[in-house]
C-alpha cells in the first residue's frame, strides 16, 4: 500500500474535508447499525422466531462486542499501518451486516451482531485519532468535530431510519443497505484518506501506565458517567414522552435534538482549540439544564421541545470534547486512550440501558430526569477540578 505524500504548508493550513467526511460517514454508519434493530423489533423477532425482547438484546450484544474487544485488539493492532487497519475494520463490519441480511437463526444473526461490533469498536479506537493526524494542530478539535459529525445524525434518526425502512423496504434489506453503503465507504477511504504508520513494535506502554498518564484518568471518568447519564433517558426518551402524553411526538423531539446536536457540533468546532474546558463546563450545563426542564411537573410541549434543544446543544458536541481531552491527555498513547474510551462509553450505553430499566420499572419515567441530573454533579466536579490536566485552560501546543 502506498502512502501519500505529505501534504504542502498550504494544504496543512486546510482540513482535508473529503477525508475527513469518509471517517464521519464510518462514525455514522457504524453509530446507526447499533441502533438500527430497536425500529425493526416487530419483524425481525417475528422472522427469527423470538420475542421481542430478546430480539432487542442484538443491540446490547453489539454493544458488549465493542466493550469487550476495543482495548485488547487496538493494542494487537498498534503496529499496523492505519489505513489498513480501518479498511480491515470496515470490510469486517460489511461482512456482518451480510450475515444479519440473510440470517434467520437467533443464534447467528447475535454472533453477526457482536462481530460487527468488534469492527465498529476497532474502527471507533482509531477515528479520532485518525482525524487528528489529517489536521495541522490548531485545527485538530475542528477535524474531530467533522469525523464526530456522524453521531448525533445516528442518534437522531437511528430508531426512526429503522422503522420507516422497515416498512418501506424489509429489515434484511436495511441491514443490506448497510452493507452496501459500507462498501461504497471503503471505496472511499481507499482512494481518499491518506495512509500513516502504526507504532513501532514495542513502543505501546502498558495499560497501566496509560491511565497514570495525568489527566487520562479524568478524561475517561467524566467519559464514563457523562455517556452514562445521556443513556438513562435516552434510551427511554419514547417511554418518557409518551408518560407525558406526547408519545406521538418522538420523532419530532429526535429530530429537534438532532438538529441541536448539528449546531453544538459545529459550535465546538469552531472554538474547541482555546476553549475546550468552557465549552466542556458549558456541555454539562447545557444537559443539566434540559434534565431539570424535563423533570419539572409541567407537560407542556413547548417546554418539551426547548429541553430538547438545550439537551442536543449540549450533547452534540461532547464526543468531540471528550475525544480531543483524551487525545490530548494520551500524547504518544492516544491511540490505546482512544480505545478505553471506546470500551468505557460501550459499558456506560449498556448501562444505562439496565439502570434506566430499573428507574422506570420501580420508580417511573418521571424518575429518569432527575437521575440525570443526581449523575451530572461529579462529572460538573471533575471537569472543574481537572483544569491542569485533563480539562486544562490551555490545550497543548502539540498533540
Amino acid at each position: 500500500m502506498t502512502v501519500s505524500p505529505p501534504a504542502t504548508p498550504v494544504e496543512r493550513d486546510k482540513l482535508p474535508l473529503f477525508a475527513l467526511l469518509a471517517l464521519s460517514t464510518a462514525v455514522f454508519v457504524t453509530s446507526l447499525t447499533e441502533t438500527l434493530p430497536a425500529g425493526l423489533l416487530p419483524a425481525m423477532s417475528a422472522d427469527l422466531g423470538v420475542s421481542e425482547s430478546a430480539t432487542g438484546q442484538t443491540v446490547t450484544v453489539y454493544a458488549l462486542g465493542t466493550a469487550a474487544t476495543a482495548i485488547p485488539l487496538t493494542a494487537a493492532t498498534s503496529s499496523w499501518r492505519r489505513k489498513h487497519l480501518l479498511l480491515t475494520a470496515m470490510g469486517l463490519f460489511a461482512a456482518a451486516n451480510t450475515v444479519t441480511a440473510v440470517s434467520t437463526a437467533y443464534a447467528v444473526t447475535m454472533a453477526a451482531r457482536c462481530v460487527a461490533g468488534v469492527a465498529a469498536g476497532l474502527a471507533w479506537a482509531l477515528l479520532a485519532g485518525y482525524a487528528r493526524r489529517l489536521a495541522p494542530v490548531h485545527l485538530q478539535g475542528r477535524a474531530i468535530a467533522v469525523a464526530m459529525a456522524g453521531i448525533p445524525l445516528a442518534l437522531s434518526l437511528g430508531v426512526p431510519a429503522g422503522a420507516y425502512l422497515g416498512q418501506v423496504l424489509n429489515w434484511q434489506l436495511v441491514f443490506g443497505s448497510m452493507t452496501a453503503l459500507t462498501l461504497l465507504l471503503v471505496g472511499w477511504i481507499a482512494v481518499a484518506v491518506p495512509d500513516f504508520p502504526g507504532l513501532p513494535a514495542g513502543a505501546r506502554p502498558p495499560l497501566a501506565r496509560t491511565v497514570r498518564i495525568p489527566g487520562v484518568a479524568p478524561v475517561l471518568t467524566v467519559t464514563l458517567v457523562f455517556v452514562l447519564a445521556h443513556t438513562v433517558l435516552y434510551t427511554y426518551i419514547a417511554t418518557f414522552l409518551d408518560d407525558l402524553g406526547m408519545g406521538d411526538a418522538t420523532d419530532l423531539v429526535l429530530l429537534i435534538f438532532g438538529v441541536a446536536s448539528l449546531l453544538g457540533i459545529w459550535i465546538v468546532g469552531a472554538h474547541i482549540h482555546r476553549r475546550l474546558r468552557g465549552l466542556t463546563v458549558l456541555a454539562v450545563l447545557l444537559v443539566a439544564a434540559a434534565s431539570a426542564v424535563f423533570g419539572t411537573p409541567a407537560d407542556t410541549p413547548a417546554l418539551v421541545v426547548a429541553a430538547a434543544a438545550l439537551w442536543g446543544l449540549g450533547w452534540g458536541g461532547t464526543p468531540t470534547l471528550l475525544q480531543t481531552a483524551a487525545g490530548d491527555a494520551g500524547g504518544g498513547s492516544g491511540d490505546a486512550v482512544q480505545a478505553m474510551l471506546v470500551t468505557l462509553w460501550n459499558v456506560a450505553m449498556a448501562s444505562g440501558g439496565l439502570l434506566g430499566g430499573l428507574l422506570l420499572d420501580h420508580l417511573g419515567a418521571g424518575s429518569l430526569p432527575w437521575a440525570v441530573l443526581l449523575l451530572l454533579a461529579p462529572v460538573f466536579a471533575l471537569v472543574l477540578t481537572a483544569r491542569t490536566h485533563g480539562f486544562p485552560a490551555r490545550r497543548p501546543v502539540a498533540a
